[in-house]
């Protein structure tokens, strides 16, 4: 009687890949959340690298692996992990004066991502143009400016209008330069997207 094995690959190595970036993600905007200073124009939010973690996420790891990086990111630091601006963690952060911002993660990772690639297949980042890669980022700061106003305004008692001025004009020279970076990012000839 012959016996033969072989071997059975239950994930695929591209899966794999994709989890592990997706993981590898999730830990860059935790880093870049560290990374803070105050804003002169609005001192209760603190200015990070968060949304450059988030622009980064949508386009190298495309719109459905990108938003799982989010999704990632804020059950780590809903459970303890302290990843959240400033060393903080739980999910008080989530309902709290920045709570929009965070839960706007996911779905602008999932917008970037989709406007960049252009759907929902993963393609190289490098292959889109500039304007795409802006309007991406644009499209993903719209989102982040809407939730963290609403949040802004909800848990500060402020009227949406001046809610939006604080929480989202005054961040624009900021997100302007992140959105340069990323595009820096993705034309270096140092970054290879699989």
């Amino acid at each position: 009687m012959s016996t033969e094995t072989g071997s059975v690959e239950l994930v695929g190595e591209q899966t794999v890949g994709n989890i592990a970036r997706t993981a590898l993600f999730a830990a860059v905007i935790g880093a870049f959340a560290q990374v803070s200073f105050p804003n002169p124009l609005a001192p209760a939010i603190p200015v990070t690298l968060q949304v450059l973690g988030v622009f980064l996420a949508g386009i190298f790891l495309g719109p459905l692996w990108g938003s799982a990086s989010m999704v990632l990111y804020l059950v780590a630091g809903s459970v303890g992990a302290p990843i959240f601006a400033n060393g903080s963690a739980g999910f008080a952060e989530l309902v709290g004066l920045t709570g929009g911002y965070l839960l706007s993660y996911p779905l602008a990772a999932f917008v970037i991502g989709v406007i960049v690639h252009g759907g929902l297949t993963l393609r190289d980042p490098k292959q889109a143009g500039v304007v795409r890669l802006v309007a991406g980022m644009v499209a993903g700061t719209a989102i982040i400016y809407a939730f963290g106003t609403v949040g802004f305004s909800y848990f500060g008692n402020y009227g949406l209008a001046e809610a939006f001025t604080l929480s989202a004009v005054a961040f624009v020279p900021f997100e302007a330069f992140k959105i340069a970076a990323a595009v820096g990012i993705v034309r270096s000839d140092r970054v290879t997207a699989e």
